[in-house]
């Protein structure tokens, strides 16, 4: 891939050098037909000659020999004092006669946590810090399940102020009426991205775990028959339900829980809960809570088989699954 600011690509650069060389043209003149100056064009006729076609590859920007960067023995003494301490850039830069700013620079580069994130007394890391998203992606299908809720209200009969406009509700009867919400339980692997979804009553954990038991069944039926972990967040009905123990304890899977505070940590399906709401639950006027129903599973067989998932290449999640 060229560099960012670069005006030719390497097959541009070998289109030049074999216009000067091969055809015999003056690089002046190749130069202005390929919109570069003339110094460009001769430092990539020199460069091939030099090297040959694998001088008109891009070089890294990275300077050879940095002369006024900090000493190797100021950084250690800037990173000790920041892990004996736990004070900040400013004491450290007054301590050891340095700008804020250079202090700050060598801390990041060496990785050290904010004192924010950190207990004032011991100088562990305590609290999330935004450094876990970083992405990741399981190797193999059943690797890694990750589940939850989404709760979504439910509509109306008749339909509710989607279809009918924001004065719907306005009176008390209509204020008064609980219509409730649907828990939508979903299932999403973490290699393919094969999704399971149901609409039920609750996220009770007996509800949770029967919902789990269909899922590894509707996985195995997709090619997907070991389930080796899976993750969740901290919820009282996935922590603390002996049915959900038991359930996954049965399929073989060890359970994974997120950092408290953390959701990104199970973000796949919290990204999946995001589709699920805009292409599914808020795409369309429907006129019944049952209408709405009726459409998750088309839906969820359009995503699985023919929707295009931008982190698995543009293709389907069924894609990376062996056929069976």
């Amino acid at each position: 891939m060229p560099h960012a600011n670069a005006r030719l690509t390497v097959h541009g650069r070998q289109l030049l050098v074999d216009r000067v060389l091969v055809d015999g043209r003056k690089p002046a003149h190749v130069a202005a037909e390929l919109g570069v100056s003339r110094q460009c064009a001769y430092r990539w006729v020199r460069r091939y000659r030099e090297e040959g076609p694998a001088g008109l590859v891009d070089r890294s920007s990275r300077p050879r020999r940095c002369p006024t960067r900090t000493p190797a023995h100021v950084e250690a003494a800037i990173v000790a004092l920041r892990l004996d301490e736990r004070r900040g850039q400013q004491w450290i830069g007054d301590e050891l006669g340095l700008c804020a700013r250079t202090v700050s620079a060598v801390l990041r580069r060496h990785q050290l946590p904010y004192l924010r994130d950190c207990d004032p007394l011991t100088g562990e890391v305590i609290r999330a810090s935004k450094a876990t998203t970083r992405r990741y992606e399981r190797s193999r299908p059943g690797e890694l399940i990750h589940m939850d809720v989404k709760k979504i209200g439910r509509i109306p009969d008749g339909g509710g102020w989607k279809a009918h406009g924001r004065h719907m509700g306005k009176t008390f009867a209509q204020k008064k009426a609980r219509i409730g919400f649907d828990y939508v339980h979903s299932a999403v692997d973490d290699h393919s991205r094969l999704a399971y979804s149901e609409i039920l009553d609750d996220e009770k954990g007996r509800t949770c775990a029967q919902f789990l038991a269909r899922a590894a069944a509707y996985f195995a039926d997709h090619g997907i028959t070991t389930v080796e972990a899976v993750i969740t967040d901290n919820h009282f009905s996935y922590r603390r339900s002996y049915d959900v123990a038991a359930v996954i304890a049965a399929i073989g899977a060890k359970h994974i829980f997120i950092k408290p505070h953390c959701p990104w940590q199970n973000g796949k399906v919290e990204r999946y809960n995001r589709t699920l709401q805009t292409e599914w639950a808020y795409r369309q006027v429907f006129d019944s809570n049952d209408d709405r129903c009726a459409a998750l599973a088309p839906w969820l067989e359009h995503y699985n088989n023919q929707r295009r998932h931008s982190a698995i290449g543009n293709q389907p999640p069924v894609s990376r699954l062996s056929p069976t």
